[in-house]
């Protein structure tokens, strides 16, 4: 499973680190700036600067981080959950009135005064139940004075006992709807199969950077292998001229075959002109997928070529170890497993509520201090006890019965979808093990016409030499020589590109790179 920060941590087997990018160096110094440099990078040096500043791979990180943070956001359902309430109360009250039907007028004045705490703590429980405990301690009093025909000015205290409190433990078990951890923690569950398909989305992000930075290589090198090419075409054919100027002068060769040497020239040069923007672009599209956050080098300079590795693996094998391997499949399997629990907690919901509680409720009696209060309900001086059922059943249910269609789709959907995927997966395997065999075999073909061109070129060169060819025929022999080089070139990158999908294909990519993502 992959654990990183902004940038990921790709460690390289075979003692291979990743680079630290390289800093702007000073220009008082007398240093030269990167963007001024011409930079060699080998393809795995390419594959490591890729991987550390590609943009895509930060959004994936950066989704990834969102989905592992749902984990305990869903956790959360199962904490204990603390809430208290204080308050503290005055009313001022007057009344005033006769105290006898027709007796002389009184008014009377008291203050009341209420204090009270309420803690309650409460949990609901993997398995459908909740607990709930509630202490609230109470003070009561009231203060005032009356005022009256007999006794004006009579004062009256405090009355009572102020001091009382309560406390209550309920335990709620869910029967039916919501029973059980296979409803109760889906959330959770849901929550984790999330965050382990981020990862593959985020594994994926990797691949496909790794295989389109791989293209992007191979495009450079075809590039730089198509301008050395066209560069030796010119060669030949400036020297053809050179030789048949000669015969001009001394009278051996007609002016037609000079004109037609010049033609060949001056192509080579259009080939040369039009291979020097096809390199240049390749570059541009490589530095840019390279340093999208970073100084941009000048330019690059690449130090590998395809080689052509015999690979022994049959359709049937990569076919295994692609179903075994794809992340694509097994984000698509996540998701099916997601359905399929949610299918489970759809179908609890059309189910009634069937709840049994039972509570226990210790009171206390007035006292003057709070301690006392409290020695009663420790001391459960004072119990109560309630057992009870609590149903309830929505007559029509539209709406859980209108979930549960909707979650079986959604899982039907998601087995339609893998299979598909999976189809997609044996089609791509195979193709890709063909496409091996036969990019392999047309390196050969390419590396025996091309060897086969030079000795028909050499071969028609000492006819011409001696006289017994035409200048035509040299010409059409080097064209077929230039064609011969084109087609070897792009028959090894084809074979470099190949081995680059088969790996993609069968899931092997990254392993076969020596990286290893932690």
């Amino acid at each position: 499973m992959v654990r990183a920060s902004m940038v990921p941590m790709l460690l390289v087997a075979c003692g291979l680190a990743a680079q630290a990018p390289q800093p702007v160096q000073n220009l008082a110094s007398g240093q030269t700036p990167l963007s001024t440099q011409v930079k060699r990078l080998s393809l795995r040096e390419a594959l490591q600067t890729s991987l550390q500043y590609n943009l895509q791979v930060d959004i994936a990180q950066q989704a990834r981080v969102v989905t592992d943070a749902g984990i305990p956001v869903s956790q959360g359902v199962f904490d204990w959950n603390l809430a208290a309430t204080g308050q503290d109360q005055k009313l001022d009250t007057a009344a005033s009135g006769p105290l006898i039907t027709g007796g002389p007028s009184y008014k009377q004045t008291y203050t009341t005064y209420n204090r009270s705490l309420t803690g309650d703590l409460n949990k609901n429980f993997e398995w459908g139940g909740n607990l709930d405990l509630n202490y609230s301690p109470l003070y009561s009093a009231r203060q005032g004075t009356i005022y009256n025909y007999y006794n004006p000015g009579n004062l009256y205290g405090t009355t009572g006992n102020p001091y009382t409190g309560a406390f209550t433990a309920t335990y709620t078990q869910s029967l039916l709807q919501n029973f059980g951890t296979d409803v109760t923690d889906a959330p959770v569950v849901i929550a984790k199969k999330n965050a382990e398909s981020a990862d593959y989305t985020f594994q994926l992000a990797i691949i496909n950077l790794v295989a389109s930075t791989e293209t992007d290589y191979w495009a450079v090198v075809y590039a730089q292998k198509s301008l050395i090419n066209n560069q030796i075409a010119l060669k030949l054919a400036q020297k053809q001229l050179d030789e048949n100027n000669i015969r001009l002068k001394v009278g051996t060769m007609a002016p037609l075959d000079v004109t037609a040497a010049e033609a060949q020239v001056a192509q080579a040069e259009q080939n040369i002109i039009s291979a020097q923007a096809a390199l240049d672009n390749a570059k541009d599209t490589l530095i840019r997928d390279l340093y999208p956050n970073s100084e941009r080098p000048a330019s690059l300079e690449l130090t590998d070529g395809p080689t052509l590795s015999h690979i022994q693996l049959n359709e049937e094998d990569a076919v295994k170890m692609a179903l075994d391997r794809r992340v694509e499949l097994k984000g698509a399997r996540i998701t099916k497993d997601v359905n399929d629990i949610q299918l489970t907690v759809a179908k609890n919901k059309v189910l009634p509520q069937l709840n049994a509680f039972v509570a226990y409720n210790g009171s206390s009696d007035n006292y003057t201090s709070l301690n006392s209060v409290n020695s009663d309900l420790a001391g459960a001086k004072y119990p109560g006890y309630t057992v009870g059922l609590k149903f309830l059943m929505p007559l029509e249910n539209r709406t859980a019965k209108g979930n549960l269609s909707i979650a079986r789709a959604n899982l039907r959907s998601s087995e339609l979808n893998l299979r598909n995927q999976e189809l997609s997966v044996i089609l791509q395997v195979r193709t890709a093990v063909r496409n091996i065999d036969a990019t392999e075999k047309g390196v050969k073909a390419a590396e025996k016409t091309r060897y086969l061109q030079e000795k028909t070129l050499e071969a028609e060169q000492k006819k011409f030499d001696n006289g017994m060819s035409t200048n035509f025929n040299v010409l059409q022999d080097m064209t077929n020589l230039d064609a011969a080089r084109a087609a070897e070139t792009q028959a090894q990158i084809n074979y470099a590109t190949a081995v680059t999908q088969l790996e993609v294909s069968v899931g092997n990519l990254l392993k076969a790179r020596n990286f290893v993502i932690k």
